[in-house]
């Protein structure tokens, strides 16, 4: 029998939610836009409770030949564990902001990262760490919701705060190449299609 785990809030546990949460929908929608880019050996960094990092492991096991998700919360991980078995997939326990973290995982091919910055006070540490651990030439997945910006509250109780638009594109100029993509609910749409006014939340695809 799966783990029971308890809701605190922000956590996406899809068995205690139902099949039209708003929530749930939004963030699945953003695992199956990942899987058109996930190949190699993918980090999914913040796992939550593992749904993503099996839905990637499923989709996409004919391009990709391992899925680590790391997550801070040590029965978080157990939950995952129990509940989303999958071959190429293992759970870790990890802090997104250690700098030993590069050194204990390794390269990736590629970098899944949603909705986990707007949680973190020590924002430097962790795109370092996660430039540190993709390979060159590899692929980030990254995304954040839009607010009023650094050091202002966003009135998210689990949130630092939520970047601006601009403050959101300045944190990949380490890049080679970045796409922009916008999302409202399940639509998610490129920088060219959208009104980005009216999407609430930000993708950035980019190339190391």
């Amino acid at each position: 029998m799966n783990r029971m785990l308890k809701d605190t809030g922000e956590r996406v546990i899809p068995e205690k939610m139902k099949v039209l949460n708003g929530l749930l929908i939004e963030h699945i929608a953003r695992y199956h836009f990942a899987t058109e880019y996930v190949y190699g050996r993918v980090l999914d960094f913040a796992s939550g409770s593992g749904y993503g990092s099996h839905i990637m492991a499923k989709t996409c096991k004919d391009k990709a030949h391992e899925v680590v998700g790391v997550d801070i919360d040590q029965e978080t991980v157990k939950y995952a564990r129990a509940t989303y078995y999958h071959p190429i997939t293992k759970f870790e326990i990890g802090n997104v902001v250690d700098p030993r973290l590069p050194d204990k995982l390794g390269q990736f091919d590629c970098i899944v990262s949603f909705e986990t910055i707007e949680h973190i006070r020590e924002e430097e540490q962790f795109m370092r760490n996660i430039y540190n651990m993709l390979k060159p030439g590899g692929t980030l997945i990254l995304s954040t919701p839009f607010g009023k910006g650094r050091g202002i509250p966003s009135g998210q109780e689990f949130h630092v705060h939520q970047l601006t638009l601009d403050e959101f594109k300045g944190l990949f100029k380490d890049y080679q190449s970045t796409d922009y993509y916008y999302q409202k609910g399940a639509l998610i749409q490129p920088e060219f299609a959208a009104e980005k006014k009216e999407f609430p939340l930000g993708i950035a695809i980019c190339k190391k």
